[in-house]
C-alpha cells in the first residue's frame, strides 16, 4: 500500500502560455514551484496534496505523481523497464487502468505503440504474479498512468487527475464554440479585475467567462463540481481525506459579495444555456442575464470594473469581412458606455483587433487550441487621457 503522505516529485501540467497563472495559483495555495516550464511546473508534494491540487486549481490540466524515473534508449526496451516496476503496489489486479504517453525519441514513430507496450508490461506482470490480469482501455474511468519519455530519460507517473481538469462539470449546455473553462480562468487571472468590482460580459455565449469570474469572486473551487478522479483508484487512497477536503471547499464559499455580474447575448438560446450552466455552478443568483444586442448591455456606473469580450474570430472565408463592423461597434461601446472601466477583448484575429479603434495598453499572449490569440487590454478613461 502507498503512503499518501510521503512526498515525491509532482509535475502539474497546463496549456502553453498558462504557466505564469498556474504558478500564481500554486504559490497562493502554499506550494513552492521548483521548476517552471512552458507547459508544466514541478513541485515536491504528497499524493494527498495532489488530491488538494486537483480540487483547487483553476488553470491546470493534470497533476502527475512520479513513480519512477529511468534510462530508456530504444522502444524495444520499454516492456522490460516498465514490467520491472512493482505495479501491485499501486493498483489491484481487478482495477481498470489506462495509459497515456508523451514521447520524443527517434525510435518511435507512433506514440500509440508505446501505450500498448506499457499496457502489456503491466498486464503481464499481474498475470504472472497473481494469475489474473486487470482490464485496460482508453477511457479514464479508473487508474491512469502516464509515461514521459524524452531522448534517453523516461519517467512513469500516476496521472492523479484522469480526465483533464478543464472539464469542471457545470457546463451542461456548451452552445457554439465555447471557451474552455481553464482558458477562461487564465484570461481572467491575466486581467486586472480585483474580484470585487463589476464584471460585464457582453456576447457571453454559454456563459463560461462570467461563471468562472463569479466562481472566483465567491471562492468556489473546481472540485465542487466533479466527483471522480483517477487517484481514487490507487492503493492507499482514503475516502475520508477526499470527503474532508470537500467539506473544506464548501466552508470556503462566500456568497456575501458586493460585485455585480452582467452577461448579455442577442441569442435567447445562448442565454438559456448560460443560465442553466450558472445554476449547476450555483452562481445564478449573482449574475444578471440579458437578451440584448451587446451595445445595450447594462453597465453599472462604477469605476474599477471590467468589461470582457470574447467575440468571434472570423476563421472561415467571408466571416472576417462581416465582423469588421462588429469589432468597430465593440470599440464604440467601450468608449461611450464604459468610462472608468478596464476593457478586455480576447481574439484570435489581430487584424480584426485593429478595427476596434482603440490602442491597447497590453497584448497578452494565449493559445485557444492551436489558434494564436491575444487578450487586448484597454484603459477606458473618464474624459480625456490627459485629464486622467
Amino acid at each position: 500500500m502507498n503512503n499518501f503522505d510521503e512526498k515525491g516529485r509532482v509535475v502539474v501540467t497546463c496549456k502553453d502560455r498558462f504557466a505564469p497563472y498556474l504558478e500564481e495559483e500554486l504559490i497562493a495555495h502554499g506550494f513552492k514551484p521548483l521548476k517552471v516550464e512552458r507547459t508544466s511546473i514541478e513541485l515536491s508534494a504528497s499524493m494527498n496534496e495532489c488530491i488538494y491540487l486537483n480540487m483547487h486549481l483553476r488553470v491546470a490540466s493534470h497533476v502527475l505523481f512520479e513513480i519512477k524515473t529511468f534510462y530508456l534508449h530504444h522502444a524495444r526496451d520499454i516492456y522490460r523497464r516498465v514490467k520491472n516496476i512493482p505495479w501491485e503496489e499501486y493498483i489491484d489486479n481487478d482495477t481498470y487502468f489506462s495509459v497515456v504517453s508523451h514521447v520524443e525519441n527517434e525510435s518511435v514513430n507512433n506514440p500509440l505503440i508505446v501505450n500498448v507496450k506499457v499496457k502489456d508490461a503491466i498486464v503481464d506482470r499481474f498475470r504472472e504474479n497473481t494469475g489474473k490480469r486487470p482490464d485496460t482501455g482508453a477511457d479514464f474511468d479508473g487508474a491512469v498512468f502516464q509515461l514521459y519519455w524524452r531522448e534517453t530519460q523516461a519517467s512513469m507517473f500516476i496521472n492523479t487527475s484522469g480526465d483533464t481538469l478543464s472539464k469542471r462539470g457545470y457546463r451542461k449546455l456548451p452552445w457554439m464554440a465555447p471557451m474552455v473553462e481553464n482558458l477562461a480562468a487564465a484570461t481572467i487571472m491575466a486581467s486586472d479585475w480585483d474580484r470585487e468590482g463589476p464584471f460585464i460580459n457582453p456576447m457571453c455565449g454559454a456563459g463560461t467567462l462570467v461563471i468562472e469570474a463569479a466562481l472566483m469572486a465567491t471562492n468556489r473551487y473546481p472540485g465542487l463540481f466533479r466527483d471522480h478522479y483517477s487517484f481514487m483508484h490507487i492503493k492507499g487512497y482514503k475516502k475520508e481525506v477526499y470527503d474532508l477536503l470537500n467539506e473544506q471547499l464548501r466552508s470556503k464559499i462566500n456568497d456575501n459579495i458586493s460585485g455585480q455580474f452582467v452577461a448579455s447575448d442577442i441569442s435567447e438560446r445562448a442565454i438559456y444555456a448560460a443560465e442553466e450552466n450558472a445554476k449547476v455552478a450555483n452562481v445564478i443568483d449573482h449574475i444578471s442575464f440579458e437578451v440584448v444586442d451587446f451595445a445595450e448591455t447594462t453597465v453599472p456606473e462604477l469605476e474599477k470594473g471590467v468589461v470582457f469580450f470574447n467575440p468571434e474570430y472570423g476563421e472561415r472565408l467571408g466571416e472576417e469581412e462581416e465582423l469588421i463592423n462588429t469589432y468597430k461597434r465593440i470599440g464604440d461601446f467601450m468608449k461611450q458606455r464604459c468610462p472608468g472601466y478596464l476593457g478586455y477583448i480576447f481574439t484570435g484575429n489581430l487584424k480584426l483587433g485593429k478595427r476596434i479603434g482603440l490602442r491597447p495598453s497590453r497584448k497578452i499572449e494565449f493559445f485557444n487550441g492551436t489558434i494564436d490569440c491575444r487578450l487586448l487590454k484597454f484603459e477606458l478613461y473618464s474624459g480625456g487621457k490627459k485629464d486622467k
